[in-house]
């Protein structure tokens, strides 16, 4: 089985930090590569305990313009 998730990723200092949305499993790495191999390996063992993705989780991205 294979799960499709929606993933957000950002540097904070010398550090990638890569976030699934769906189910907010975070890993990080030093490279964006690398962030995203240790966030897949993490989705996988949070899945492992015989839980099952939900097929019907929506997440709508968007940005917005905020005055300062």
């Amino acid at each position: 089985m294979t799960y499709k998730c929606t993933v957000i990723i950002q540097r904070e200092d010398d550090w990638y930090v890569a976030s699934c949305l769906e189910n907010n499993v975070a890993s990080q790495g030093k490279n964006i590569d690398e962030a995203l191999a240790n966030l897949k390996e993490a989705v996988a063992l949070y899945y492992e305990d015989d839980q099952q993705p939900a097929e019907t989780t929506q997440v709508y991205v968007t940005t917005m313009e905020v005055a300062i």
